[in-house]
């Protein structure tokens, strides 16, 4: 009988508590999660928003990612706490840097997944994530990157310039009701980026409540394009059930100086 996928569903996958090492000497806790009976596609790297305003491994869309993609698009999903933040898989050492100290924390996420030889490796970054992985993850290890949100906050010209240069592949899923970046001013500060992809999201907002799936799906069909989409939203073999409560996403939209118009955001499950 076919189970529907539920916030709190855990599909089966190979999960193993990971640590990181960074080159200056911090370590930071994470998670790889790998297909049970095969070997992983592709790679995801998951950067989180704003530790400062509770972004954490755990925030929904990286926490559902780990969840269901092992199992219903083949990925290996990595995720992990960056200096000083804190969620139940435990606190990384070291405190928040403002996007300064975290590029040795990207750079020991890019360093484990390569050394333990997982393939096709792309960064997800949310929010304060994607300005990590536009500042520090043009890596020659790093296939692309997503960026879910991207507020352009803490990255500079200069390093979507890097980007260009490479010629890597780039998108950024942009909500219409954004805090921060909306899709039209989105894709004309990409533009500075040819390569780059700006898909703007109807009706989302900036944590992508009730919009999980969405994202899940355009995240597949740019690193594993032949998986079949929409993905399901039930499933037929053993499901586990994660303790929601313990996983309570407190991630908020909190760093805008001015309040945008539009729909009001949501606190994210």
């Amino acid at each position: 009988m076919s189970t529907p996928i539920r916030a709190s569903s855990i599909l089966p996958g190979r999960r193993e508590d990971i640590e990181l090492h960074t080159a200056d000497g911090l370590t930071l806790v994470g998670e790889l999660a790998r297909p049970l009976d095969r070997e992983p596609a592709a790679t995801l790297v998951c950067l989180h928003p704003l530790p400062t305003h509770g972004g954490m491994m755990d925030s929904h869309v990286f926490r559902k990612a780990a969840w269901r993609l092992p199992a219903l698009a083949g990925l290996a999903v990595l995720r992990f706490n960056t200096r000083g933040t804190t969620s139940v898989r435990g606190t990384s050492e070291g405190a928040f840097d403002g996007a300064v100290g975290e590029k040795f924390d990207v750079a020991a996420a890019i360093e484990y997944a390569e050394f333990h030889e997982l393939p096709n490796i792309w960064l997800v970054g949310w929010s304060f994530g994607t300005d990590l992985a536009l500042k520090y993850g043009c890596d020659p290890a790093v296939a692309g990157a997503i960026l879910l949100s991207p507020p352009l906050r803490y990255s500079a010209p200069e390093d979507l310039g890097v980007w260009a240069e490479t010629g890597k592949p780039l998108t950024a899923l942009v909500p219409e009701f954004d805090d921060y970046l909306r899709p039209e001013e989105a894709r004309e500060r990409f533009a500075a980026v040819p390569q780059a992809e700006v898909v703007g999201v109807d009706g989302a907002k900036h944590l992508w409540v009730g919009d999980a799936e969405k994202v899940l799906d355009e995240i597949v069909r740019r690193v594993a394009p032949g998986v079949p989409l929409p993905l399901p939203t039930t499933w037929d073999g053993p499901m586990e059930t994660g303790d929601a409560s313990a996983y309570a996403d407190r991630t908020v939209a909190a760093f805008a100086d001015t309040p945008v118009p539009g729909p009001a955001q949501r606190r994210a499950e």
